[in-house]
């Protein structure tokens, strides 16, 4: 890492989030001429040569870093994971009628509202009763074997709950809305029918949703379906059956580089184990700060966490903007604060948040 630029900040955004530094820099440099070209990745045809390039090479990086089996394929598509609330009922219900559902907060809702408007929705878990602060253990679930998949958001981004196991369905295809914790870890791609997952957590920029979907799952998209929204039209066309997010999939795939070079998956797990720790940690000592998850359940990408005072809240923010760290700000379906602290969020903002929480403390606590 080189030396940190004066300005930069740190960014504990949800998303659009922290990109690596690195990554910033190399697009930076290479914003007019992209490697001789004379032009911008922006402005190339995704048809061309050059762009066709950057395009494989990204799909081979994020094969690798995901050891994706060669049976499943990969799609880089547009919409933001909420397109995909629809696209996965109309992709995979294949003539079934209903699908099962796992609700554990704010993003499991809207995926099953979506759900609704095209099949039954069997509702098989829920974490509401206890105000989505933990993820229910698979003895608790009502599956129904008949069902078309079985849904789950593996990493809920608003209430800071993380899934740190795979569910088993069985013979029923298994589809996560993997979007905020997407290769933070290592994760077993043959468990699942399907994983869906919006850029602009840990991948790249918003615009661009990576899509893995086992072979034999395609070609069975609903009557109405819109073409752009088959995943069997977008894979034999190399998810090129319109113009994609062209600069999102370039920058995604420099994040892919970069996550190489830092030692893969495996690596950057053990940095976001350390990280969240940290925080944690702090959290569970403090009687001013609180972080309401269920320790098993506790997410290392999204840490929502409150003040013993509301009142305090602005005071927090503000003084927390004075040392350069910004979007602490809770979402506001649940109010507090929430730390995201994505892979390229480095060491030393954590470190720097929880000094300020410490000093905040004694002053207020």
């Amino acid at each position: 890492m080189g030396s940190r630029p004066t300005t930069r900040i740190f960014n504990f955004s949800a998303g659009p989030a922290v990109l690596p530094e690195e990554v910033l820099a190399q697009a930076a440099s290479e914003m007019l001429d992209w490697h001789g070209s004379g032009m911008s990745v922006m402005e190339m045809s995704h048809r061309g040569k050059e762009f066709i390039g950057i395009a494989a090479q990204a799909e081979k990086d994020l094969r690798e870093l995901l050891k994706v089996p060669a049976n499943y394929k990969v799609l880089f598509l547009q919409g933001g994971a909420r397109l995909h609330f629809a696209a996965v009922p109309m992709n995979l219900l294949g003539g079934k009628k209903a699908a099962d559902y796992i609700y554990t907060g704010e993003w499991s809702k809207l995926a099953i509202k979506e759900a609704n408007r095209f099949c039954e929705v069997n509702v098989a878990a829920s974490s509401e009763g206890k105000n989505f602060t933990f993820a229910p253990e698979q003895s608790t679930w009502q599956l129904d074997p008949k069902s078309a998949y079985v849904h789950y958001v593996s990493n809920e981004t608003i209430g800071g709950v993380e899934f740190n196991w795979i569910p088993d369905t069985g013979k029923v295809p298994l589809v996560a809305d993997a979007s905020s914790h997407f290769l933070s870890r290592p994760l077993d791609v043959s468990k699942f029918g399907l994983i869906y997952a919006g850029a602009q957590k840990n991948a790249g920029p918003a615009g661009l949703v990576i899509v893995i979907v086992r072979e034999d799952l395609l070609g069975r998209a609903m009557q109405g379906t819109p073409t752009v929204l088959d995943y069997k039209v977008q894979a034999e066309a190399d998810s090129m059956s319109n113009t994609p997010a062209s600069y999102a999939w370039y920058i995604a795939g420099l994040v892919f580089q970069w996550l190489k070079k830092e030692g893969g998956l495996a690596a950057i797990e053990k940095r976001n184990i350390a990280k969240a720790k940290l925080l944690y940690d702090f959290l569970d000592a403090s009687s001013f700060f609180k972080n309401h998850v269920r320790k098993s359940d506790r997410s290392r990408m999204n840490i929502p966490f409150t003040l013993a005072d509301p009142k305090l809240d602005a005071e927090f923010l503000k003084g927390a903007e004075a040392r350069g760290m910004v979007q602490l700000k809770g979402h506001r379906a649940v109010g507090g604060m929430r730390a995201s602290i994505y892979n390229a969020m480095p060491i030393e903002g954590v470190k720097r948040l929880v000094e300020y929480m410490r000093e905040f403390e004694a002053k207020r606590g």
